[in-house]
């Protein structure tokens, strides 16, 4: 009868913990925006831009947590901006995005992912080191084309968000703020 009991009682420890962890460590959808920029800081070439919109359906204002990686994997510059609900926030991919990359050296391309978390007190963190992933935001990017610096424009493209992603994105923009002395973090561009 023991045994039944204390077998009874780890399983149901375990249930309970395997749910609570799966709540916790699982995003829900609508959480992370990707998208590309190409020929940034280029002699000749027109200046990107990324432009992100809370439509309000999580009920208040967001910060948009950005990451930018260089075509090496390796996270470039990071922060967090402030978006309204309905408001609109413009970046620019010279300039705010890769104008002050960790390492020194200037990016000419790379990928950008975006995370929607909530404000803390109404604030933005200036690193994103601690993401609680909420939707949702929508973003479109420039893309400066290689053969005669065509502009085009694209919606960011949604994908899933995985517990280790998060992960990722959180210790590489922590090792960022600890390491940085300021360099690697982006900036916010204009709008709300």
């Amino acid at each position: 009868m023991r045994r039944t009991t204390m077998l009874v009682v780890c399983t149901l420890v375990l249930a309970l913990c395997a749910g609570y962890a799966a709540a916790i460590t699982t995003p829900g959808p609508d959480t992370l925006k990707v998208d590309y920029f190409a020929n940034a800081n280029t002699a000749g070439a027109p200046d990107g831009t990324y432009r992100i919109t809370n439509p309000g359906t999580a009920g208040g204002s967001l910060c948009a947590a950005i990451f930018v990686f260089d075509p090496n994997q390796e996270l470039s510059e990071c922060c967090s901006c402030f978006v309204s609900p309905d408001g609109l926030r413009t970046l620019s991919v010279n300039t705010d995005l890769t104008g002050n990359p960790l390492t020194g050296v200037v990016l000419s391309t790379g990928v950008v992912k975006i995370v929607p978390i909530p404000t803390r007190g109404g604030v933005c963190p200036a690193y994103p080191t601690s993401l609680a992933p909420t939707a949702s935001v929508r973003s479109w990017g420039t893309h400066i084309q290689n053969s005669n610096f065509t502009i085009t424009e694209t919606a960011s493209q949604d994908a899933t968000l995985s517990a280790a992603e998060v992960g990722r994105l959180q210790g590489q923009c922590f090792a960022i703020q600890l390491d940085g002395s300021g360099k690697g973090q982006c900036t916010c561009g204009t709008g709300d």
